[in-house]
């Protein structure tokens, strides 16, 4: 007999024929929070602008 708190659940959704995997095994590697890779990120543009800034008031082609 099913109560009603099954008949008001809806179906999970198919995986693909059993296609969709997760894997939750820890890898080997070096292991980065996502904070810091995005602040690497925007330190590199910055510094990258700044650069091509210098180098364009340095040779006068501003």
């Amino acid at each position: 007999m099913s109560s009603k708190k099954d008949k008001n659940k809806a179906p999970m959704p198919a995986s693909s024929a059993g296609l969709l995997r997760f894997f939750e095994d820890e890898t080997q590697g070096i292991k980065i929070r996502p904070e810091i890779v995005v602040g690497l990120a925007a330190a590199l543009v910055v510094v990258t602008i700044l650069l091509r800034f210098v180098i364009a008031v340095s040779t006068g082609a501003g």
